[in-house]
């Protein structure tokens, strides 16, 4: 929090409450969002397949979502014979709390279009502060340990349930974050290159300057990209969604849970998706900087941050209903042979850019300089993929010598 100029000038009774009502808007507000995109989902996806999707609980089918939940409430909550009690029960609320509080460190508004303005502040109740529940130096480092974290619960859910297919669920959730996690640091790093700050309003500061110094931009579009891919796999998403795998794995991790418990997860998937997508509309999307055409200089960067997030919803969705589910070599494949060897590339090229800008290098130099760079890595690459497929390629059957005993016949 202290990057709130909330507290610059000490802590009062005034102060925790609107840091109070920061935190309850933003609680209630993230449900009520997790609420609206199970609907959205549902509808979306009804709509690209040619169904009706939820139409009889509410107008157009809006209280579906709280209908299941009120429905989840009221059923018998189950715990297997052979499960751990204190883990089994605590590893929903592991997936469900750090989602939230990822989210904490998103600004979803404050003016950051003009040099007056860039700080993104605004005032609550007499106190100026910024609409984001906190703001710490690290934010970012903070976000990396969330997403590791919130692996925890699917992983101590499957290990707990004493049960095979949920067991096998688990080791599938700890395999793809290991993969995907090292993509997704590696992509965040590109955008902490180009901005040169940890704190996540220092991040939408430097984007103020419009579309051309959005990081989606101004770092190639090849980061947001690699985010976009290892975010969706580190959220269990379609088509990465191997670790329930209902066909293979009858439900995957939480095959054993039932209730209240189960609708955590799933109210934890989704808030996730939503987190995620505010997560990338921050670095790589400008966050709520954007044009403000008339009047309600407060309300237009909400706006414009809530838009961003929307169309990152639908991005979402739209993989859900149009790829199919990767087969397991091809997750792995993915992580290690592409997206971690693209992101060491991008990496080496940003970092020579930005040298290059604080050591005065002439663009010919650069261009040298990143040629040379990329000829050694990628030779040195091949060697290790050449190495590999070497050391798994198995012997073909007709070239395996067989022993014949003496005086026998083969």
């Amino acid at each position: 929090m202290t990057g709130d100029p909330l507290f610059s000038d000490g802590v009062d009774w005034g102060d925790i409450g609107v840091m109070g009502v920061k935190v309850l808007v933003a609680f209630g507000a993230l449900l009520v969002a997790t609420m609206f995109m199970i609907w959205f989902e549902r509808k979306l996806i009804s709509d690209m397949q040619y169904r009706i999707g939820p139409n009889v609980a509410g107008p157009w089918g809006l209280l579906q979502a709280l209908a299941d939940g009120i429905k989840f409430f009221f059923k018998e909550d189950l715990r297997p014979a052979n499960a751990d009690p204190l883990v089994f029960r605590l590893a929903p609320y592991i997936s469900a709390v750090t989602a939230f509080v990822a989210f904490a460190i998103v600004p979803v508004g404050g003016v950051f279009t003009d040099t007056a303005g860039r700080s993104g502040t605004v005032t609550l109740f007499g106190k100026e502060t910024i609409l984001q529940v906190a703001d710490p130096p690290v934010g970012i480092l903070l976000l990396l340990a969330m997403s590791s974290v919130a692996v925890y619960g699917v992983m101590l859910a499957g290990w707990s349930s004493g049960s095979k297919y949920p067991l096998i669920g688990a080791v599938r959730a700890s395999a793809q974050a290991v993969s995907y996690e090292a993509a997704l640091g590696m992509s965040v790093v590109a955008v902490v290159i180009l901005a040169g700050t940890l704190s996540t309003q220092g991040i939408v500061a430097a984007q103020a300057g419009g579309v051309n110094t959005w990081f989606v931009v101004s770092g190639g579009v090849v980061p947001f990209g690699v985010f976009l891919i290892a975010a969706t796999a580190e959220l269990n998403r379609p088509p990465f969604d191997l670790v329930e795998a209902e066909q293979e794995l009858v439900g995957g991790f939480h095959t054993e849970y039932s209730s209240i418990r189960f609708a955590l997860f799933f109210l934890a998937e989704f808030m996730n998706v939503i987190t995620m997508s505010a997560i990338m509309t921050t670095l790589f999307f400008g966050g709520p900087a954007g044009p403000i055409f008339f009047g309600w200089t407060w309300l237009w960067p909400t706006v414009w941050f809530l838009a961003k997030v929307l169309a990152f919803l639908f991005v979402f969705v739209w993989f859900r209903a149009t790829l199919p589910r990767l087969r397991y070599d091809q997750l792995m494949s993915l992580g290690w042979k592409v997206l971690i060897p693209v992101m060491l590339f991008w990496l080496m090229f940003l970092g020579l850019k930005q040298l290059a800008i604080v050591e005065g290098w002439s663009q010919v130099w650069t261009v040298i300089a990143s040629a040379i760079g990329f000829a050694a890595g990628w030779a040195l690459l091949s060697v290790a993929l050449k190495a590999a497929k070497r050391n798994t390629q198995q012997p073909d059957p007709d070239d395996v010598p067989i022993d014949v005993p003496a005086g026998g016949q083969r």
